[in-house]
This record gives C-alpha cells, sequence and structure tokens, in this order.
C-alpha cells in the first residue's frame, strides 16, 4: 500500500511532522494540495515535491528545460487545455502522447487528452514552474503576471475543459 504524500515527506525527511501538521490545518482552512500548499509555505522546494511524487508513483521526472519536444505533438494539444491542466505534450510515438504533467494523478485531464488525440497517454512529472515556462516557450506567452504565481493552481481539482470545438475537431 502506497503512503500518502505527507507521510512519505516525513519518512524521507523532507519535512517535519509539525510542518505536516501546519499544512493540514492550511489545507483545512483554504483547501488546496498539501504538495502545492507545503510549497507556498516554504517547508520545502517543488523540485522536493516532484521526486517524491516520482518516488511514491512510478512516473518519470522530465526537466523541460533543454527538452526538444516535438512540434506536432504540441499541436495535438489545444493551448487553453494544455494550461487548463497544467501540462505540456513533448513527444508522439504510434500511437502513444507523451505529456508532461505538474499533477500525474490527474485522471480527468489524462481521459481529455487522451479522447482529443486518439492517443494512449504517458505521463511524465515535471515541476509547476517548469511546466509554466515550457507552455510560454511552446504557446507563446500568455497571462504572464498570472502563470508566474504557480501556488495558486489547484492541480487535482481542475475542471474538465474539453469543449465542443475541440470534440468537432477530433472528429
Amino acid at each position: 500500500m502506497k503512503k500518502q504524500l505527507g507521510q512519505l515527506l516525513i519518512d524521507k525527511k523532507i519535512i517535519t511532522s509539525d510542518q505536516l501538521e501546519n499544512a493540514l490545518k492550511y489545507q483545512k482552512e483554504k483547501g488546496g494540495l498539501i504538495g502545492q500548499i507545503l510549497i507556498e509555505l516554504k517547508f520545502m522546494s517543488e523540485q522536493d515535491l516532484v521526486m517524491s511524487l516520482a518516488d511514491q508513483y512510478g512516473f518519470p521526472y522530465m526537466p523541460l528545460e533543454n527538452y526538444d519536444v516535438n512540434p506536432e505533438a504540441v499541436k495535438m494539444v489545444p493551448e487553453h487545455v494544455a494550461r487548463q491542466y497544467f501540462l505540456v505534450p513533448i513527444d508522439k510515438i504510434g500511437n502513444i502522447l507523451t505529456a508532461v504533467m505538474a499533477d500525474p494523478l490527474n485522471d480527468f485531464a489524462i481521459r481529455d487528452i487522451e479522447y482529443l488525440t486518439g492517443c494512449k497517454v504517458t505521463p511524465f512529472v515535471s515541476t509547476a514552474s517548469d511546466i509554466s515556462r515550457a507552455l510560454d516557450r511552446f504557446y507563446g506567452k500568455h497571462q504572464q503576471a498570472e502563470q508566474t504565481d504557480v501556488s495558486k493552481f489547484n492541480f487535482g481539482n481542475a475542471p474538465r475543459q474539453v469543449d465542443s470545438a475541440d470534440r468537432e475537431k477530433k472528429e
């Protein structure tokens, strides 16, 4: 059985039990994902979160800074969908689309991308700030002031954003 993220971070000595308790109180008051709250409270770094997710769930880590992204893969996912789900499609081989995500546990995002593209999605994980820079690099600058504050993103609870226009494009 997999440990919860908070316990995993304590076991790895990334945070203390007191820090987790403070973050859980904050979460109860204001909502949000525990990992992002721990980052916002400066109890750990984005890198700590990503590496813990990679360890816990087995998602490969992909730093995007110098990665050569396949432009055809990027074209397969509309910008508003990529930004909503905070993901970057990076490659397509056969019917497999590789996407780097801040929250690779977001099943809604994966299913929507699979529906839109007709491909099976293989998720990788990266930091939210890395993905934000990659979105701007591959789709163009977009609301830069808002994109800088990644702590406001509630990755796991993102509403589905595939609209009828996107579905019509696929058909």
